[in-house]
């Protein structure tokens, strides 16, 4: 027991540091929990007057740290400017929460809600604008950053800024608009900056200093949920590590090692006896409903299983209900269907079908559920709502839930390692992998959380143990110049002062700072290549001269069989023109190696010949002449039925087969050998090696030995040559690239020759999108002037809207107006792309017409069934939810246009007709509905 003067004492340092912190002891009584200690220091140094960067683990609780800001604001703490409230009773002082995406912000905005009052907190979206004079307002932080440019009212009184998932600034497209808004704030702001666990936190903590002032670094990289890795190989589940000890060191479990050593053996056993075709045994990974029945039996459940396609997600669903699966309870069942309809009712029935909704509620009713962009948000934030509240109980979902809104599990699966990129497949980093596995453990809730990565002959445990034992990432900017950052900064600043500015972006920090390193690695290469040249002296010659000679000469082989590859590559691009419909060709390498036959030789369309094929594993799809290293020859012919279609899988089975039927006479042939390419003869190369056996050097019984530290010397030097160019290249790389932009607005009449805004600058200064100058150009020239309201939706779609994959040709849009409309935009994007070009700058994509038909008819009052079926595309119908938000897209560029004053009145009053007619059905309304 405690003396009373112990007692004493400690009632004195609490009342001591209640009085140091009174702010957050008052806080901090009313959460219901104890704080960590990192949330107490961030706190802690909010209070004193100071900003804040705090990285932790996903879970940890960071966003205390915003709340805490929140309450600052609320309670009119000291430093911060005053603005009168109201009421005339005090001061308000208000505070901006602001998150990367529109469904965090509301799901922040109903927290705060319920803490604060209605009265208190306010909502600012590109989809709702709730209250935006309110002390606290929630935003996303694009809402944020323009009303930073445009000097709105409604920050007057701003004390506090939170940017929740500030590492977002690494993005590549939208990770500027963080660093915009850190640059632009002004000082009197105290910025509350939350991250994911991040390698250099100090060296971003450093920056924000130099650009904000007294900032604190508080990172923490403590779980407060223990997270337990596992790995499923077939049937048997086996912890990745022994204990934390050997988590420390990467050390994976030995039982897990020999058992899947000893699975690929027996796979490598029954390959070499031969299966048919020396095919060998496949493995088979356990099936869905297998995996989520096993998180049943064993309490593993709320999980998250990452699938990275959005047709896996929605096929696990179907998989687990064609299995039988259920995980809910009658009075679940009953609350499930009841949330469902409350929260539906707004969507006509006609248009429910359509969305599948009857698919959707059985397996939601069962406790299994997808969660992708491809579905309806509405249908999204169902799902969201009733997993938090632990009604679902699996949810099969794609990456894009690891970044967006809070909806942590028990346990989170891997179903594999590997994602598609956009133009690749490509490993998991280990920072996906730990913002993946991060959703695992419920604090207050779960004792401990867990991550399963599922086995499969490629994956090597170890590799597993190395994403799982670290955890962090290093934040690296993204920041680049753009149009509309170009002119509202030269109409803010000036541009001297936007020069300053862009020095001042972390991007220019960074680079400042390994222009550094580079150069230190210069001098060490310099030291190291006197030391070699020492050693590489030879007595009978100039051995430097003599090293040139080889270097010569291996240059010129090179060049040659570059040569003969562009010869080659020449070649194949003519066999495959000459390709006929049934040809049996041998792919030669790649992920669809083997025979194939010619379904259609796809020579009808512009540029390089693209057949389409179907492989003996039944895959079709287009192949070009760089999957062949040769000119291919057809092996065989198959009859191919003159109506064939590929998307059927039962014909492409049947044809399928007919392929491997040829395989027997085609495994005869012999594959053409490659071709030596005989350089013997080339007279340069002949010179080159006369001279180098006739130089003194050549005789010298140690010429290798001095050759291979010339070699040393040789590549220290290109490597020198190449760090030379990077420091050339990244010190005040950002003002070139700013100057550029400015030369280009200069040229077409943005900027004035003096630095100033033109009426079109002006324009230009207020659309907010990534095809900025495109649509300041299309305004100019009146290519949307006489359109009505439907097709104006379609005609701003082209420069929006950008296809999840490559499509063969071009999309067609209606005929008249805005086919006319959608040529003229194409041709300002030619001009405009040649100019970038001419300046070094890739800052306008092409226009994709794949949303127009969808857009048009949509606004048009078409049915939701036609509008989805309109995508242009080989993907088959567009899904729901890749249409509203793309149409909202449209929205936003519409609304954008009713406001723009450089425009004609007629195109503004078209706009909002516009606007009008498209918000009907699934966009008709709010998210927060």
């Amino acid at each position: 027991m405690t003396s009373p003067a112990e007692r004493y004492a400690a009632a004195r340092r609490r009342a001591a540091e209640v009085a140091r912190f009174p702010a957050l002891h008052e806080f901090a009584e009313g959460l219901g929990f104890v704080l960590d200690d990192f949330q107490r220091e961030a706190c802690e140094a909010l209070e004193r007057g100071s900003g804040v960067l705090v990285c932790a683990p996903t879970g940890a609780g960071k966003t205390v740290v915003g709340e805490f800001a929140v309450h600052l604001a609320l309670r009119g703490s000291a430093g911060a400017v005053d603005q009168p409230s109201p009421d005339g009773r005090g001061s308000v002082r208000k505070c901006f929460y602001t998150t990367p995406i529109k469904a965090l912000s509301n799901q922040k905005y109903h927290d705060l809600v319920e803490r604060h009052g209605a009265d208190q907190v306010g909502l600012l979206t590109g989809d709702n604008a709730i209250n935006g004079d309110a002390p606290v307002v929630v935003m996303t932080t694009e809402v944020l950053r323009n009303m930073l440019y445009a000097g709105s009212a409604v920050l007057k009184g701003l004390a506090y800024v939170v940017m929740d998932e500030v590492h977002y600034l690494a993005d590549r497209f939208r990770g500027p608009v963080w660093e915009e808004v850190i640059i632009h704030l002004p000082e009197s702001v105290t910025l509350v900056s939350l991250s994911a666990t991040v390698s250099n936190a100090e060296e971003f903590a450093d920056w924000l200093v130099t650009v904000r002032g007294r900032t604190e670094a508080v990172v923490s990289e403590h779980r407060p949920v223990p997270l337990w890795q596992h790995m499923l190989v077939g049937k048997r589940m086996f912890d990745l590590f022994h204990d934390p000890e050997a988590a420390e060191k990467h050390e994976v479990h030995p039982e897990l090692l020999r058992y899947t050593r000893e699975v690929l053996r027996r796979l490598g056993e029954f390959d070499t006896r031969g299966g048919r075709g020396g095919r060998g045994r496949r493995w088979l990974p356990p099936a869905r409903p297998d995996v989520v029945d096993r998180l049943d039996r064993e309490g593993l459940l709320p999980a998250i299983v990452f699938i990275f396609s959005r047709a896996g997600c929605d096929a696990a669903v179907q998989q687990c209900l064609n299995a039988g699966l259920r995980l809910t309870a009658p009075d679940e069942r009953a609350e499930i269907r009841r949330v469902v309809e409350e929260r539906t009712a707004h969507i006509p029935g006609e248009d429910l079908q359509v969305l599948g909704y009857w698919e959707w509620l059985d397996g939601l009713e069962r406790g299994l559920a997808a969660h992708h962009a491809g579905m309806l948000p509405a249908f999204k934030e169902v799902v969201e709502e009733l997993f938090v509240r632990g009604l679902v109980k699996a949810v099969f979902a794609t990456e894009t839930l690891a970044l967006g809104i809070n909806m942590p599990a028990r346990c989170v699966v891997l179903e594999r390692l590997v994602k598609f990129n956009g133009e690749a497949h490509v490993d998991l980093t280990p920072g996906e992998y730990t913002q993946l596995t991060g959703r695992a453990g419920r604090r207050g809730i779960d004792v401990e959380g867990h991550a399963v990565a599922v086995w499969a002959p490629e994956i090597d445990p170890r590799h597993v143990a190395g994403l799982a034992s670290t955890r962090t990432y290093p934040l690296k900017s993204s920041f680049r110049p753009s149009y509309n950052m170009a002119v509202n900064l030269v109409g803010s600043v000036g541009m001297e002062a936007a020069h300053e500015l862009l020095e001042s972006s972390f991007a220019q920090f960074q680079a400042d700072r390994s222009v550094v390193g580079f150069a230190r690695q210069v001098q060490r290469n310099t030291d190291a290549m006197h030391t070699y040249l020492e050693e590489m002296t030879c007595h009978l010659g100039n051995f430097e001269e003599y090293f040139a000679l080889r270097v010569a000469i291996a240059e010129r082989e090179r060049q040659l069989a570059r040569q003969g590859r562009a010869q080659k590559r020449a070649a194949a691009a003519e066999s495959v023109e000459r390709l006929r419909i049934g040809d049996v060709i041998r792919v030669p390498h790649g992920r669809r190696a083997g025979l194939a036959v010619v379904l259609d030789n796809g020579t009808g369309g512009f540029g390089e010949p693209r057949p389409l094929v179907l492989t003996e594993d039944r895959w079709a799809g287009r192949i070009s002449s760089g999957d062949f290293g040769e000119p291919v020859e057809p092996l065989a012919r198959v009859r191919v039925p003159k109506h064939f279609n590929h998307r059927s899988p039962q014909e492409r089975r049947d044809l399928a087969s007919l392929l491997r039927s040829a395989a027997g006479a085609v495994d005869g042939q012999r594959r053409s050998r490659r071709r030596r390419v005989e350089t013997g003869d080339d007279p340069e190369l002949a010179r080159l090696r006369e001279r180098m056996r006739r130089h003194p050097c050549h005789a010298c019984p140690e010429r290798e030995e001095h050759a291979r530290w010339a070699e040393r010397r040789w590549r220290l030097s290109r490597e020198n040559e190449a760090l030379q160019q990077k420091v050339a290249g990244r010190t005040g790389s950002l003002i070139r690239t700013f100057d550029r932009v400015c030369a280009l607005l200069t040229d077409r009449g943005y900027l004035a020759e003096g630095g100033e805004v033109t009426p079109q600058g002006r324009l230009l200064a207020r659309i907010w999108t990534e095809a900025d100058l495109l649509v300041a150009e299309c305004l100019r020239h009146g290519v949307w002037d006489k359109l009505d309201p439907a097709e104006l939706a379609g005609a701003v779609s082209v420069v929006l809207y950008e296809s999840r994959r490559e499509t063969e040709d071009r999309a067609s849009v209606p005929r008249g107006a805005l086919a006319e409309a959608v040529d003229d935009t194409l041709k300002l994007w030619a001009g405009l792309e040649s100019a970038e070009s001419a300046l070094g700058l890739q800052l306008t994509r092409e226009p994709d017409l794949g949303f127009v038909w969808p857009v048009y008819r949509w606004a048009r009052g078409e049915p939701l069934s036609k509008v989805l079926a309109s995508a242009h595309g080989i993907e088959g119908d567009m899904p729901a939810g890749d249409f509203v938000r793309w149409a909202r897209q449209v929205l936003d560029l519409l609304g954008q246009l009713a406001e723009a004053t450089g425009a004609s009145a007629d195109l503004r009053q078209t706009a909002k007709q516009a606007m009008g007619a498209m918000k009907h059905g699934v966009l008709a309304y709010s998210t927060l509905a």
